[in-house]
């Protein structure tokens, strides 16, 4: 009779182990969440976002070109100064004017051309960002520009 509980224990323990060798690579954030929701616990109210310091920006692009319009190099001077501190992140929203000439060539989409203009600012500033860029898309139309705007985000929790 113990060699039955013995067996059924060190195949708990295996099973065990196995498990955890199969779920290492799990999304926290998502697995904290479904425990949550499990439980009956609402999930945590997002962070606003912060409050912007700082901006700066590229005008002036090209209807439906992603080029930059000019050397970044005074942006990249202003965003090197900046992200000097850790905590700071670089919010970079790329925008169109909305006119049929201003989208993307290959898509035909506004938004497309939006993200590559941001994407094109990013690109230069992430030699000094030291990670901390989001690229955003501008809501509605404005001008053929990129807007840096520095925020101060405070210590990761």
């Amino acid at each position: 009779m113990w060699l039955i509980t013995l067996a059924d224990l060190a195949l708990l323990l295996v099973g065990f182990f196995v498990l955890l060798h199969a779920n290492q690579n799990l999304d926290r954030a998502a697995l904290m969440q479904g425990v949550r929701a499990a439980f009956g616990e609402p999930a945590p109210a997002p962070r606003p976002d912060p409050l912007p310091l700082a901006a700066a920006g590229m005008f002036n692009f090209a209807p439906g070109s992603a080029r930059l319009p000019g050397s970044p190099g005074s942006l990249v001077a202003w965003a090197e100064e900046a992200a000097r501190d850790p905590r700071v992140t670089l919010r970079i929203t790329g925008a169109v004017d909305g006119s049929p000439a201003d989208v993307d060539r290959a898509t035909g989409s506004a938004a497309v051309l939006a993200a590559d203009r941001a994407r094109a600012v990013a690109a230069a500033l992430a030699p000094v960002a030291n990670g901390g860029i989001i690229i955003l898309t501008a809501d509605r139309p404005s001008r053929r520009q990129v807007v840096v705007t520095l925020s101060l985000t405070g210590e990761s929790m």
